[in-house]
């Protein structure tokens, strides 16, 4: 075949393809005009957007530090025998609202205290059950807690007595019996109380129910970690939303708040196990 017969065919390859790419070029329009598409273009700006950073874990020091030592604790921690900690309480200690078990706080506050005592024995066992009063509570603490022989016991108690509008006269009679079973059995005693949501806010019991724990943490002598006050802090301090520790539900915490919750207490029971005694007399409040 001559050079010249060459030109011909190649004119022709390049106009069917011309006519390919012009057949195509409608189609490709149909499809991006189509809802499918355009959700997935929509889409992508948000995609590519960078995620909104976690809020910074933290409270101020007089919210987090205890009045008391924990003397059973720090003699446990100190001769390097092994630490069992049981948190006893409801919904908010079994971690409803959290995406699984190992994000409840009792798991988180293992891992912060072991992150605080490398190599030491501690052992943090959940007791939390979903709905349960201080009754109830009281009725298995000999059985679910006491049994376990606890050094230290982390006492969440207070919240659903309010949602459910119950007496606060007849809850302060059942939470000083609650304080002296576990102090009579040896234990260090911390008191958790409430949760500062927008379901516990909207409650009309809910600051005598904060008033009433923390008069008696102050006349039993046993320290109180303030749950309330330092969620209260998050939200009208340092103003992060609800939603960054709140579940859905606006009762419950999520991840973000069972992870700060724990890392705070977790920074209290080390201070108080590690703290000179003859200072526990000038730190009170």
């Amino acid at each position: 075949m001559s050079t010249n017969s060459k030109f011909p065919l190649a004119s022709v390859a390049c106009s069917a393809a011309l006519v390919v790419l012009a057949m195509a070029a409608p189609a490709h329009a149909q499809v991006a005009g189509s809802p499918a598409a355009a959700s997935v273009q929509s889409a992508a700006p948000s995609a590519a957007s960078p995620a909104a950073p976690a809020p910074v874990c933290s409270a101020p020091r007089e919210l987090t530090r205890f009045v008391h030592p924990l003397v059973r604790t720090a003699r446990r921690l100190a001769s390097g025998a092994p630490l069992v900690i049981v948190a006893v309480g409801s919904s908010s200690t079994y971690g409803a609202g959290a995406t699984s078990p190992a994000a409840s706080y009792p798991s988180r506050l293992a891992v912060e205290l072991k992150q605080r005592f490398p190599g030491r024995d501690i052992t943090v066992l959940n007791r939390g059950v979903n709905g349960e009063e201080t009754a109830q509570m009281l009725a298995r603490f000999a059985t679910g807690v006491l049994a376990e022989h606890p050094d230290l016991v982390l006492w969440q108690v207070g919240t659903n007595s309010v949602m459910r509008d119950h007496s606060l006269s007849m809850h302060a009679v059942l939470l000083r019996e609650g304080i002296a079973e576990l102090k009579n059995a040896g234990a260090d005693v911390v008191l958790m109380d409430m949760q500062y949501v927008p379901k516990v806010l909207a409650k009309s019991e809910t600051q005598g129910m904060e008033d009433q724990l923390a008069i008696a943490a102050k006349q039993e002598n046993v320290d109180r970690f303030e749950r309330f006050a330092i969620m209260r802090n998050w939200y009208e301090v340092q103003h992060i939303p609800f939603d960054a520790f709140t579940a859905p539900d606006q009762l419950h915490m999520n991840d973000w708040g069972y992870g700060c919750v724990a890392k705070l207490l977790a920074d209290a029971i080390a201070e108080a196990a590690t703290r000179p005694v003859a200072s526990a007399a000038r730190s009170g409040r």
